[in-house]
This record gives C-alpha cells, structure tokens and sequence, in this order.
C-alpha cells in the first residue's frame, strides 16, 4: 500500500509515550510514502519511553494542537498505552 502524497498526523505526548508504539507506526507510514506530522500539546521535544522506565529517543514536536485542524490530514495515528491516557486526559 502506498500513501504517496498523503499527510498523516501521528499524536505524541510530551512525555511517556512508548518509543516503538511512536517509532514504528512513523517509521510505517514514512516507508509508504506518506508526510508525517508529530502533533503534541506544546511545541519542542517529545521524549519516549522503553517499557514505562528506560528512556528512549527524543523527536521533534512538528505542530501543536492549536496549530492544525482535522482537514490538515488524510489520516491519524494515536499510539496507544500510557500515550493514549495521557492524550485523552
């Protein structure tokens, strides 16, 4: 499947988001062809976790909320776990 020319919006929190829950469905959609967009609530960095404890790697928030809208996008992906909880919240 290919998302050539497609813009996705990948949510990330600012902190505890599991890095592969992150990295692997960003890595997914970039090896489609697809734009991705790191979204959080603040702009800077994001840093990700290995198993709730070990640090994992950092990754630069692209846009924050307040900057894009749903019409922005072809697709979203929320990680899931602790991210998701926190995103929610």
């Amino acid at each position: 499947m290919t998302l050539e020319g497609k813009s996705v919006a990948i949510l990330i929190a600012p902190r505890g988001t599991e890095e592969p829950e992150f990295s692997k469905p960003k890595q997914a959609v970039e090896e489609a062809g697809g734009k991705v967009t790191v979204v959080s609530f603040e702009p800077g960095e994001a840093r990700t976790v290995n198993k709730d404890l070990d640090e994992g790697g950092s990754y630069t928030i692209d846009k924050t909320f307040s900057d894009v809208k749903a019409d922005d996008f072809d697709g979203l992906v929320v990680p899931g776990a602790v991210s998701y909880t926190h995103l929610r919240a």
